[in-house]
């Protein structure tokens, strides 16, 4: 099918900033009421699914884990589909302490570190402006009166007021964050950081109210979904390009939510809890899911090399993914197999596990057992080694693709596929 081509990645957010100041209240609302929007359809517009900061017991002593004291962060946000209300997702799932938020704000992003201040909202939860998150537990806001567009940016300021160890947060942002100076500067339009960083911690998504949404697409994945080594700070991950694409088109409106985690298996712990581990919590309770892509194991195919002990077998990594089939099909989700991208070149690949990964997307190919299959293989391989990347697609590592790669990625995507139901597909 013919591909719409996605817009330089500026385009979307001078575009959303034009409607969000001719929509903005000149007198920012409240909260909306628990009571007020308990029968509401929320649906995820972004997520960023937490993992530990220490996945592994360190190799010594030192724990790097930085502790921020009446600190303030501005995370940005790239949303796909927008609405008529925002509300956020907290995490402190791997804390060792409480995580106290004094103040928290959301409004759609101008520059760098800077807000549209007419935009400006307070956050709250369950009424309250201050937020006390135990070890292991999650929260959702309230829902904010705040309108954004589509594909715009919205900046998420969280005042930490008590020690807050970033034991808890998305690893890989490929999206400059900022820390402040200390003090509360959650509401400042010019946030004058002293510090940038690129993780995002205790922010694990967004959901908007678009009653015109049809389901939301999660992209479950490694460091290829995560968007590694892409151009930091320009949305240029397969997701994004997939997400800019079914706006652009005449299909039913959809969101794209990235659950990629960098460094992510199938099976086993690798950075973060395995894909079969952490199902049900970035995939079957996203709000509005109804398709996931599944791109996983290269990580598992590779890490027999430096430990043995964690060595599998093709049929090891079939069996994982017919169990996430399974229960991606006991809800009535539509479960899309990716091929995994050539690893012809890189690090800790030798000829077996090439071997390994032929057997395994072959399978993924011709078994039926997904809903249907999007060749990633196919659409990144150099034509003349099948088993590496295109050069002009490689990062440079031979692993992960660079922003060409990752756009013919999300370019390759047929998207009449996600008017699929499990019940059209035969399940």
């Amino acid at each position: 099918m013919k591909h719409i081509p996605s817009p330089a990645p500026n385009v979307g957010q001078l575009t959303a900033l034009a409607l969000v100041l001719g929509c903005a209240h000149a007198s920012p609302p409240a909260s909306i009421p628990p009571a007020a929007t308990s029968t509401v359809h929320w649906v995820a517009t972004w997520t960023a699914p937490q993992a530990p900061a220490s996945p592994r017991p360190p190799r010594d002593s030192v724990d790097t884990t930085p502790t921020w004291t009446d600190r303030t962060i501005r995370e940005i946000v790239h949303i796909s589909i927008g609405g008529e209300s925002v509300r956020i997702h907290v995490s402190n799932e791997y804390g060792d302490q409480p995580l106290v938020i004094d103040d928290a704000r959301i409004a759609v992003r101008d520059t760098g570190d800077a807000i549209i201040p007419a935009t400006d909202r307070a956050i709250t939860f369950g009424e309250r402006t201050t937020l006390t998150l135990r070890p292991g537990a999650t929260a959702v806001s309230d829902a904010v009166a705040l309108r954004v567009p589509p594909t715009s940016e919205l900046a998420v300021s969280l005042h930490l007021a008590a020690p807050a160890r970033v034991a808890t947060r998305h690893g890989l942002a490929m999206q400059r964050n900022y820390l402040s100076p200390a003090g509360d500067h959650a509401a400042a339009a010019i946030f004058t950081a002293d510090t940038t960083f690129s993780a995002v911690p205790f922010l694990a998504g967004v959901d908007v109210v678009n009653a015109a949404a049809t389901g939301i697409i999660v992209t479950l994945g490694n460091s290829i979904t995560d968007g590694a080594r892409s151009t930091s700070s320009t949305n240029a991950r397969w997701p994004d390009v997939l997400a800019r694409r079914l706006l652009a088109s005449h299909e039913p409106v959809k969101g794209v939510a990235n659950a990629g985690i960098s460094g992510n298996r199938v099976l086993t712990f690798g950075t973060g809890p395995s894909a079969l581990a952490r199902f049900d919590r970035d995939v079957l309770l996203v709000p509005g899911v109804t398709h996931v892509i599944l791109l996983e194991g290269i990580n598992d195919i590779r890490a027999g090399i430096n430990r043995p002990a964690e060595a599998i077998t093709a049929e090891d990594l079939i069996f994982g993914y017919r169990q996430l089939i399974t229960r991606a099909h006991e809800h009535g989700i539509v479960i899309i197999g990716g091929t995994i991208t050539p690893a012809g070149g890189a690090e800790r690949h030798p000829p077996e596990n090439e071997a390994m990964r032929q057997v395994v997307n072959e399978w993924i190919r011709t078994s039926g057992a997904f809903d249907a299959v999007i060749d990633f293989d196919k659409a990144t391989r150099d034509p003349a080694q099948p088993d590496r990347l295109l050069p002009a697609y490689d990062s440079g590592d031979h692993l992960h693709p660079n922003d060409a790669g990752y756009r013919a990625m999300g370019e390759s995507i047929d998207l009449a596929l996600f008017r699929m139901t499990t019940r059209t597909a035969g399940h």
